[in-house]
């Protein structure tokens, strides 16, 4: 089953680390179309954060069209997305822990990682970026 995490010195509210810790499992193909979501007492329980809290973020996912609540039974992954294939998926993700040991190693924290990341992806997009 699915289990969330929560870093609390994200600066990111909890919630909304929960909606996005769903959106990447739909992504990488941890999540599928109706596969059942935690229940909200448990992950509010397993994480030790109001229940209402997760509610919250499972409103999100529903608005979203990501998931459904069925009543008295929990709520279900609805969204279908297109996942990393896992051969790409393994290859990327090796070749990503390779580039984030070199830069531990070159002394940057995670600050500096997240945001030469963010500025990377900026650059794709725009087509921007040092050479």
């Amino acid at each position: 089953m699915f289990a969330f995490r929560l870093d609390a010195r994200s600066g990111v509210p909890t919630y909304l680390q929960l909606v996005e810790q769903v959106r990447s499992a739909l992504l990488l193909g941890y999540l599928e179309d109706g596969d059942q979501l935690p229940p909200v007492r448990d992950v509010a329980a397993a994480l030790v954060i109001n229940a209402n809290t997760v509610a919250k973020a499972y409103r999100e996912l529903e608005h979203a069209g990501l998931v459904a609540p069925r009543a008295g039974q929990g709520t279900y992954v609805v969204g279908a997305v297109d996942p990393v294939p896992p051969a790409t998926y393994a290859r990327l993700s090796r070749d990503l822990r390779r580039w984030l040991t070199a830069a531990r190693e070159a002394g940057l924290s995670q600050d500096q990682v997240r945001a030469m990341v963010a500025l990377g992806l900026e650059d794709e997009q725009t087509g921007t970026g040092a050479a």
